[in-house]
C-alpha cells in the first residue's frame, strides 16, 4: 500500500503537524507513505516539495500571498480566517500521485489545490481520503463557523463579508465546489465529533462518506516527567502551582477566547487574594512583537518553541494546561498536555470533549463562561489526588489517541477504499 499526504505547509499549524505524526505513525506500521507539501519551509528529511526548486516556491509564495490577502477586499475586520480559493495548482500528473494507492488531502488552502484542481484528482481513478482539520471543506470560505447556519444550505448572506448578499463571494465559492465535489469520489474523515457532525449536515458534504478518526502524536515524546524537575528545568519553582497555556496574540482575539482566561483568572484573584504569590502562568508561542495580555499573576513567556522535547517539558511542569480556544477540532496542544499527564480545563466546545472528560482529566467549563472557567481553576487547585487526575490524562490519550491506535483504524479505512475500488 503507497499512501501520499498531501498538505500546503510542512508542521506549520496545527494541520501541518497532525499530517506529518499521521505520516510517521503510519510508516512505523509498514505502510509506505510520504508526506509532499506545496512548499517546504523546514529541513525534515521526510517531508518533501512537491514542486522543489527556486522558480516553483516563488511562484507558490506568490498564490499563497494572493490567497491571505485578497479576501481583505471582501471580509469583515472580525480575525476569522476565510479563503477564496481563486488560485491553486494542477498537480493530477504529478509521478507521486500516479504511482499512490491512497491520496490523502489534509490542510489544501493557500493557493494549493482550488476546487477545480481538486475535481481533476477523480481522473486518477484512485481512493481520494481528506481529514477537515477545520470548516473550510464544507463552508464558502470561512475556516471557523462560530454559531452560523448558513454552511447547512449553500452559503450565501455571509456574516463575515462587508456586502453580504445571496450571491456573495462565498455563495460563488460554495457553488464551485459543489461543482467539484459532484465529480469528486472522496471519503472524509474528521478529527472529531463535533465536526464531523457538521460536515455530515453541511450542505456540500451531507451525501459523502466522514468518518471520525482522530488525529495522533508521539507518545514516547509527549509523555509525562517528574514535575517538580521539569519545573526546576524552567526556572520555576518546584512548589508553584504552574498554569500552562499557548499562543494569545491579543485579548481581543476572536478565535482563541484570550479575554476568557484573562476575566477567569481575574476572578479566581478576588476569591484567593493570596494566589498572587502561589500561581505562576507560562506561556509559549508567543511572537515578540505582540504585546502580552494584561495578567495579574506573575507571567514567563517561553517564546516560540521549536523542539518537541522542550515543549513536552513545558506540558509536564505545568499543574494544568488552559485553553479557552471558542471553536476548535481536536486540537493538538490539548492532546500534548494530556498525553504528559497534565489536565485540561477548557470550555465545552469543538472537539475537546472528545479527549477532555469533565472531572477526570480535567475540568470542562460551560461555553464563554469565565465563572465556571475560574471553578475549574480552583477544582484542580483544590483537587485531593493529583498524581491520579494526571494518571487519567495520560491514559486517555494511550487508550484513544496513540499512534498504533490511529494508523491501525486510517489502514483499515485504505484498505476498505482500495477493495472497493477494484485496486486488488
Amino acid at each position: 500500500m503507497r499512501v501520499i499526504h498531501l498538505n500546503t505547509y510542512d508542521g506549520n499549524g496545527g494541520a501541518g503537524r497532525a499530517a506529518y505524526r499521521l505520516n510517521t505513525a503510519l510508516k512505523r506500521t509498514g505502510v509506505k507513505s510520504d508526506l509532499f507539501t506545496y512548499i517546504k519551509m523546514g529541513k525534515r528529511p521526510d517531508i518533501e516539495a512537491l514542486y522543489p526548486g527556486l522558480l516553483p516556491k516563488f511562484f507558490a509564495t506568490l498564490r499563497i500571498l494572493a490567497e491571505r490577502y485578497l479576501p481583505r477586499f471582501y471580509e469583515k475586520d472580525l480575525k476569522v480566517p476565510f479563503s477564496l480559493s481563486f488560485f491553486g495548482k494542477d498537480i493530477h500528473k504529478h509521478p507521486a500521485l500516479q504511482h499512490a494507492d491512497i491520496i490523502h488531502l489534509h490542510w489544501i488552502n493557500h493557493g494549493f489545490l482550488n476546487p477545480q484542481d481538486i475535481a481533476k484528482l477523480a481522473l486518477l481513478n484512485k481512493p481520494i481520503v481528506w481529514t477537515l482539520h477545520d470548516s473550510n471543506t464544507f463552508t464558502g470560505g470561512c475556516h471557523v463557523r462560530f454559531d452560523c447556519q448558513h454552511y447547512l444550505n449553500s452559503c450565501g448572506l455571509c456574516p463575515l463579508l462587508k456586502d453580504p448578499e445571496p450571491d456573495d463571494i462565498s455563495h460563488q465559492t460554495w457553488e464551485r465546489k459543489n461543482k467539484a465535489y459532484a465529480k469528486l469520489p472522496a471519503t472524509f474523515i474528521s478529527p472529531s465529533n463535533w465536526l464531523g457532525s457538521a460536515a455530515k449536515n453541511s450542505g456540500l458534504l451531507k451525501h459523502k462518506a466522514v468518518f471520525t478518526i482522530p488525529n495522533t502524536l508521539e507518545t514516547d515524546v509527549f509523555k509525562p516527567q517528574d514535575k517538580q524537575q521539569a519545573k526546576l528545568a524552567l526556572g520555576l519553582s518546584p512548589g508553584d502551582f504552574v498554569l500552562l497555556s499557548g499562543f494569545m496574540p491579543s485579548k481581543k482575539d476572536a478565535h482563541k477566547g484570550t479575554s476568557y482566561l484573562v476575566n477567569a483568572i481575574d476572578l479566581w484573584l478576588q476569591k484567593r487574594p493570596d494566589l498572587g504569590s502561589k500561581v505562576t502562568l507560562i506561556v509559549f508561542g508567543n511572537k515578540k512583537n505582540q504585546l502580552p495580555p494584561p495578567f495579574k499573576i506573575p507571567v514567563k513567556f517561553l517564546g516560540t518553541i521549536h523542539q518537541d522535547e522542550v515543549l513536552a517539558q513545558a506540558y509536564a511542569a505545568a499543574d494544568a494546561f488552559l485553553t479557552t480556544s471558542l471553536d476548535d477540532n481536536l486540537p493538538n496542544t490539548v492532546m500534548e498536555s494530556l498525553a504528559c499527564g497534565t489536565p485540561v480545563i477548557s470550555f465545552t466546545t469543538g472537539g475537546i470533549p472528545d479527549m477532555v472528560k469533565h472531572q477526570e482529566n480535567g475540568y470542562l467549563a460551560k461555553y464563554k463562561d469565565a465563572i465556571d472557567f475560574m471553578q475549574g481553576l480552583e477544582w484542580i487547585f483544590t483537587h485531593p489526588n493529583k498524581p491520579q487526575l494526571n494518571q487519567n490524562a495520560r491514559d486517555t490519550v494511550m487508550q484513544n489517541f496513540s499512534e498504533e491506535v490511529v494508523a491501525q483504524k486510517h489502514m483499515q479505512l485504505y484498505q476498505k477504499l482500495i477493495k472497493e475500488n477494484g485496486a486488488i
